[in-house]
């Protein structure tokens, strides 16, 4: 009887100790959530409190990028390995970074065109970010699971000049076929060893991209490359859509408005398009023009904070869960910007033509001045349009109502002297209003007949 008893408490005693068991190893060794996704405001918190200290990117030349990426080797040999994989047509050393263990393999150039510098200024940024938040889970899981191999500066001779072709006068974004260029044979020999699968073609346009009514200053237009005419889809460029995406949906927030998509048409002889058709779906990230005095801070942080995000989805797995129409949705980019708009001006043009109201339109490109020696950047600007420009969007709109506008025809005018205007009947000479002309435009409220006072001098500088 006894036995009888006491035979149940058996199996309910076994139960008791594998369940206090079970719970005391569950209280040893909690259960780790693994990484959230990347923050883009904690992306864009870091580089406003830790980016390196660099000049605008116009002005980082090749003998800079060295010596930041010599001194990263000191600093995170074990993050980082370097190499040289050619050099210039010049003897400039063209230099492949690369991080990350992972099997899923990226490929990233920049500055192809020696004018067109954000991305590089970006991705020194980014080495930063990588090398001081190596033990973060975000970061220590874009290490495991991707391996990112970057050229941050293929056309050194053109960054030197701030030119766009490199020192043989060649367009290298359209020698993917002929390999002319020292720089390109690098580029594809790289791409060539790695077969990675996705690539980041990172440039700048043109100031005047603009996108959306009433038109906007193009940011940042982002592309999925095509790999033949047809402009077909496959597997990868589906990805590169998607990646497109993840970034569209970052960077809204930071550039309403800004964001476009570019052109999709297939060019046979560019290394996008080419590098797509060799098995690499490449994600083209053109940066545009930015409004106010510091441009290329905002247009920098853009860059960073949309390639860590990307990257982050692509080491996530976050990436196939974007859905391709917002990239297809962005709205495509156009010309319709000028750098500084006068509107509603009484038209002077300084040849004798009666005066007319309109729009003054000008346009303005970027150029590196070497001042004592020393690089200097500024603009080199001028009239491109009058008349109706309705139209067009200005990183600068100045409403000229009530004021006429002549040409700067006295250089030691100020604003609050008082002029009269020459006498210009018959005149063909400069200065003058008109397109191509010089920026450099005086806007003056009228006083008593024939007398006007400068109420403001335009011009680009």
């Amino acid at each position: 009887m006894p036995r009888r008893r006491t035979r149940p408490y058996g199996p309910l005693l076994l139960c008791a100790l594998l369940w206090t068991a079970s719970a005391g190893v569950a209280t040893r060794t909690p259960v780790v959530a693994p990484p959230t996704a990347v923050e883009p405001a904690a992306l864009a918190a870091w580089w406003d409190a830790e980016r390196l200290d660099l000049p605008a990117p116009p002005l980082v030349t090749h003998d800079l990028l060295v010596a930041h990426l010599d001194r990263l080797r000191e600093r995170a040999p074990d993050v980082f390995s370097f190499e040289q994989i050619g050099e210039s047509v010049e003897g400039r050393s063209l230099h492949h970074v690369a991080f990350g263990r992972g099997p899923f393999r990226v490929l990233m150039w920049s500055q192809m065109h020696g004018d067109e510098p954000t991305a590089t200024s970006a991705l020194l940024d980014v080495f930063e970010y990588v090398h001081r938040r190596r033990e973060d889970p975000v970061v220590v899981r874009l290490l495991d699971r991707l391996t990112v191999h970057v050229v941050p500066m293929l056309n050194p001779d053109g960054a030197e000049r701030f030119e766009r072709r490199n020192a043989q006068g060649i367009d290298m974004n359209r020698d993917a076929l002929l390999l002319q260029t020292p720089e390109g044979r690098a580029l594809k020999q790289l791409r060539d060893r790695f077969d990675p699968r996705v690539g980041f073609n990172l440039h700048n346009q043109n100031w005047r991209t603009s996108v959306g009514r009433p038109p906007q200053p193009a940011a940042m237009s982002l592309l999925a490359v095509a790999f033949d005419e047809a402009r077909s889809e496959n597997e990868g460029r589906i990805l590169a859509k998607k990646v497109c995406a993840v970034i569209r949906d970052t960077l809204e927030p930071m550039a309403p408005g800004r964001l476009g998509r570019y052109d999709d048409e297939f060019e046979v002889r560019a290394f996008g398009d080419n590098v797509t058709l060799w098995g690499t779906s490449v994600v083209l990230i053109e940066t545009g023009p930015w409004p106010g005095p510091e441009p290329d801070r905002a247009l920098v942080r853009l860059n960073f904070v949309g390639l860590l995000t990307a990257l982050d989805a692509l080491a996530s797995g976050r990436v196939h869960d974007a859905d391709p129409a917002r990239y297809e949705s962005l709205p495509i980019n156009e010309s319709r910007l000028f750098h500084t708009l006068i509107t509603n001006a009484r038209i002077a043009t300084g040849t004798g033509v009666p005066a007319f109201t309109g729009d003054i339109g000008i346009v303005a490109t970027r150029v590196v001045r070497r001042e004592d020696g020393r690089r200097e950047l500024g603009w080199a600007a001028r009239i491109e349009d009058l008349g109706d420009l309705r139209v067009f969007g200005a990183l600068e709109s100045i409403d000229a109502t009530g004021l006429t506008a002549a040409p700067l025809f006295d250089p030691g005018a100020r604003v609050g002297d008082r002029l009269a205007l020459p006498d210009w009947s018959g005149s063909r000479n400069e200065p003058r209003l008109a397109p191509g002309q010089p920026a450099a435009v005086l806007l003056l409220r009228p006083e008593e007949p024939g007398w006007f006072r400068v109420e403001r001098i335009v011009r680009v500088e």
